[in-house]
Order: structure tokens, then sequence, then C-alpha cells
């Protein structure tokens, strides 16, 4: 095969950050629910699996062994082979004793061949393409991973439903409708006594529900919330939780708290806490369901039951996983739908439970992945270009790689214009890492308390499809323009483009509109705004790394990132209890201003990104 150094960067761009995308939401996102669905712990989910992110907050650390040897071409077939073989490693383990710590492993191969993957990807891509290339792929390799997100949260779930669906019982179906006129009060269903015993299947009390959505008694929700997870647990359809007691950390009761209470002191700022409020919930609703039959002595039958469809603001909030077997089928096993309490609208959402072969289904769901990924690994084995500059550092008659390590590490802080590249990497998002942590508690906080009071169903239509769709297409023409005058020109605009948008969140708490359309048009401006204004920071990362480190040191700039994200956003939430809304979203504003006075310090070349004299489009 005749080795191509440069091919249509739509031949492999696209391809790479999809793959790139999907397995950080298979890990992150994916096992969550299939762990969920096999019958593990709450606890035990949110304790191992978030230790999964650890590798891509570490990758900066071993970046430059990457860069050090072989080609990133050859990292990035190995890695995605890598990625096949834990996919498939998930899958054979899944039915087997003791599963869970052996999918774990498998996650954590997943993990760190993936992180890995992605530090060759993004030094591949600065090989492969040229400048102005780079400045207008931006938007589209970024447009490329959220679909890879999208497949992971919604086609694969699909999928593995699909498989349950066609292995188990007739499916359980039911409607929950809300209406603002009708009678309030909870709806609670009697226990089955008639099962109609025959063809196996499941019998539940109702399969059309009407609920008011006038809000409740918190007390009286509580009890029967209660009632549904007690009666399950005694009846052994569910396991009960661990019983985790709430902890002060020593640094909120000795630092934040008394700091929090001497800065309202200071500023004149009083809680503003409504108790009526306080004491009511959402609307709830109760119904059984059981076997018509018995199962097999030794069988058990799991019914999962999740949203389908309509609208957000109504959830399932006990009963998701219930476990029937010959000693429980002739109990009634509850399950408990609560409304949003800011919820005043008419809304409808439809459930459904299965209770198919949930191994199985898995285990189909993670072949196919790793099927696709052997189809990954073959496509770029022979559709990757051959970069000229794609060699590795350490030469055959071998540097140290020690001392080649250590070298790396070094040139990225001895580059010109550090100091202003990393109060950029850290200032430029300041605002807008503050405003991710809280502008969904914004929206859901009610009215009284300075919030817009809308429902979880709203929040979601509005970030989840109006949101994406207007950052993707932020950064799809950030990307474009960009190539056409360069970074350097697009800088500041881009600046702009982030930071002025954010004024949209200090006008909605100050008017609290009712109108979707205006918080819609809003966030979608911002987000807009986002897109667009993200282009510049990818591409200083990109113009900064420049050099023979250019793989490790994208790496590092991609944690100062990381830390430019989180540590503003650790203590948004404690900013906003103390000031309010109106002032938080203020203070966020003031907050931009340091990212654009570093912009003025850095050094860009004018050229960079701009398509050159004789240069052909890739």
């Amino acid at each position: 095969m005749k080795k191509v150094s440069h091919r249509s960067a739509w031949a492999w761009v696209p391809s790479l950050y999809f793959a790139q995308g999907i397995p950080y939401v298979v890990v992150m996102t994916v096992s969550v629910i299939m762990y969920k669905r096999l019958g593990i712990s709450n606890a035990d989910i949110a304790l191992y699996t978030s230790w999964l992110y650890l590798p891509w907050v570490i990758k900066p650390f071993w970046s430059p062994v990457v860069d050090l040897l072989k080609t990133k071409r050859w990292w990035i077939v190995v890695m995605q082979l890598l990625v096949g073989a834990g996919l498939a490693g998930v899958a054979l383990t899944i039915p087997v004793p003791g599963f869970f710590q052996y999918t774990l492993a498998f996650f954590w191969l997943l993990a760190f061949s993936s992180a890995t993957h992605d530090i060759a990807a993004d030094g591949f891509y600065m090989l492969g393409l040229k400048e102005h290339e780079q400045a207008y792929f931006v938007g589209i390799r970024s447009t490329f991973y959220r679909f890879a997100m999208i497949t992971g949260q919604g086609l694969l779930i699909i999928l593995a439903g699909f498989i349950e669906t066609r292995t188990g019982l007739e499916p359980v179906r039911f409607t929950v409708t809300a209406e603002p006129h009708l009678p309030g009060g909870a709806y609670k269903s009697d226990p089955l006594d008639d099962r109609n015993g025959g063809r196996p299947g499941f019998v539940i009390t109702s399969e059309e529900i009407e609920l008011s959505t006038a809000n409740i008694d918190r007390e009286k929700a509580n009890e029967i919330l209660a009632f549904a997870s007690e009666q399950n647990i005694i009846n052994g359809f569910t396991e009960p939780e661990p019983d985790i007691e709430p902890s002060v950390s020593w640094f909120a009761r000795s630092v934040s708290a008394p700091l929090a209470d001497w800065l309202r002191e200071k500023l004149g700022i009083e809680e503003d806490v409504d108790l009526q409020m306080e004491n009511m919930q959402g609307n709830v609703a109760l119904l059984g369901v059981s076997l018509s039959s018995p199962p097999g002595p030794d069988e058990e039958i799991v019914l999962n039951t999740s949203f389908q469809r309509g609208d957000g603001s109504i959830r399932l909030v006990r009963g998701e996983r219930l476990v029937f077997n010959r000693d429980n089928w002739d109990n009634t096993a509850w399950m408990a739908v609560q409304l949003d309490p800011a919820l005043d609208r008419p809304a409808e959402a439809h459930f459904e439970g299965l209770s198919g072969n949930i191994p199985f289904a898995w285990t189909v769901t993670f072949f196919f992945l790793a099927g696709l990924f052997l189809v990954f690994m073959l496509y770029h084995r022979f559709f990757l270009p051959f970069p000229q500059g794609d060699r590795p550092s350490v030469n055959e008659k071998g540097k140290s790689i020690f001392s080649g390590f250590i070298k790396t590490f070094s040139a990225f802080f001895r580059k010109e214009n550090i100091g202003p590249a990393l109060a950029f990497l850290l200032l430029y998002r300041l605002g807008e890492a503050q405003i991710v942590k809280m502008a969904s508690p914004f929206m859901l906080d009610p009215r009284e308390v300075g919030g817009l009071g809308l429902t979880t169903g709203d929040v979601g239509l509005i970030y989840g499809t109006i949101g994406i769709l207007a950052l993707t297409l932020g950064g799809i023409v950030g990307g474009i323009v960009a190539s056409r005058k360069g970074l350097k020109y697009w800088v500041l605009p881009m600046a702009l483009a982030m930071n002025v948008p954010n004024l949209v969140y200090v006008l909605l708490s100050v008017y609290t509109p009712h109108s979707m359309w205006v918080i819609s048009g809003g966030v979608a401006f911002e987000q807009f705004g986002y897109g667009f204004g993200f282009t510049a920071y990818m591409l200083y990362m990109i113009h900064f790394s420049e050099g023979s480190h250019k793989t490790a040191h994208f790496a590092f700039c991609t944690g100062f990132m990381a830390l430019g994200m989180m540590l503003p956003g650790m203590i948004s939430g404690w900013i906003q209890e103390i000031v309010g809304y109106v002032n938080f979203f203020i203070w966020v504003v003031i907050c931009t201003i340091p990212g654009f006075i570093v912009i003025f310090y850095l050094k860009i070349n004018p050229t960079f990104g701009v398509k050159k004299t004789g240069e052909t489009e890739g």
C-alpha cells in the first residue's frame, strides 16, 4: 500500500473523533446504567465508576510516552484495538459470577486505552492537517465527538432495551397524565388481589394514571414514598441501600461556613426561605405490580422500569428495579411516580418495564461495540494518512527515554510566553466555568428564591436539544471563520462572543421571565456564543503546542484547561448561596475581565490558521 502523506480530512477526522468519544461515554455513562440494570447498589456504582475518570485527569503525565515512542498513527490503531479488546472483555465477563469486579477491571483498561487514544488523536490532528485545516475542522471534530455522546447515551441504551424486550415477558407499560384542573391529592392504588392466573405475565393496578399538578405536603409525600420502599424491601423485591450518614467536612465546618456567614453580614444579605414552599413537594402516584403466575423454583424475574418518552418533569422515583421469585410473586411490588413541584401545566409521560435477559442484552451490546472498534481500527489502519512529521522523538540509537520524558516536561514550561499562556488557559473561561455549574439549578429553583421555577423536562429541552444545537452550530461557524483570517484576528471577537452573552443570565435573574421562548432564546444565544468562542481556545492550545513535542504539550494544555474549569466550578455554588442569583451572575460577568486582559499579552503568529498561498483544501 502506498503511504499517503496527506489525505482529505473528511476521510478521517469525523471517524477519528467519533471513535474518541465512544469509549469515554461508555466508561462514564453507559457503565452506570448497565450496573444499575444488573442490580449493583447506588453507593457502589457512584464509588467505583467515579474512579474511572482518573485516567483522563492524569493523562498529561504519560503523554510524553506517546510523543517519545512510536508514531501517533501507531498509537491510534493499537489503542483502538485495545479499546475493542476491553469492550469484548466486558461482554465476556457480564454473565459470570463476580461480574462486577471483572467488568470494572476491563473498564479500567478501556479508560486508560481511551485516554491514551485521546493524546495520540489530538497529536495526529495537528500533524495530519495544515494550519488552516486545523482551524476549519475544530468545530467538525467537536460535532462528531458530540454525536458519539448522543450515540452512547441514546442508541446503545435503546439497543440493550430492544434485546431485553425480545427476551422476557410482555413489557409493563403505563402512562401518567398531569393536569392542573384535577382534584388535589396523591394517587394510591390498592394491593392486587386478582392476578388472573394463566399465561405468565405482569399485572399492574392501572395503565392510565391521572394526577393533579397541585403540590402536596412534604410529610405526606415522604410517607407514601417510605411505604413503597419499606414494602418492597420487606417482600424481597429490592435490597436496602446502605445507610450513609451525611457528614460535614472540616473545611466546610471551620472555613467555608464561617466565611459565608461573615460575607453575608458584611454585604447585608439575608437568607430568604419560603417555609411554605419548603413544606411542599410534587404530587405522588403509587401503583402496584405483581406476577400472574409463579416463576420456576430457582428463577428470578427482574423488572426494570424507566421513562420512555414525554415530559421529563414526571419521574419514576421508587421501584425502578424489582426482583420477583417464587417466594414473593403473589405479593404486590410498588412503584412511585412523582411530579416536579414546579409543574403547573398539562403534561404526560410514558413508562415501560422490561423483564428480559439483562446480562444477555448487555453482552450483545458490548460485543457490538467491540466489533465497531475492530472496524474503526481496520479503517484507520488503511485510511489515516502518513504525515511526514509523525515520528517518535526518541531515535533508534536511543537517547534515554527517561531523559526524553524530563526534557518534554521542562520544554513546555520553558516555552516563550508561558506565563500569559497559562493565565489564558486558566482565565479565559473563568466566568463560563461558574455558569456551567449553576445554570441548571438557576432554571430549576423556585422563583421565591430567585430561580426561574422551570421543570426538569423544560430544562432538559432547553439544554439537551436547543442548547446543544446552538453550541454545535457555534463551534462549526467558529471553525469556518477562523480558517479565513486566522486565530490572531479572531481571538478577541471570539472572547467577546463567549463572555458577553453571560449578560443573558443577569437579565434572566433580574426579570425572571415566564416565557419559554424568551428563556430558550437567551440560552441558545449564550450557547452559540460559547461554541463560537471556544474555537479560539482550542486553536490557541494547538498554536501554543507547536514544536518538537506538540502531542505531549497539547495534553498539558488540556490538563490546564480542565483545571481552569474545575477550580472555579468548585466554589461557584458556595458563592451563589451567599450572594443570590442576581449578584452571582453579575459576579460571573466581572470574572470575564481577566480573560480579556490576558489576551493582549499573548504572542500569536498572525498567519496561524490562515490558508497559505498555494495550499490545497483537505
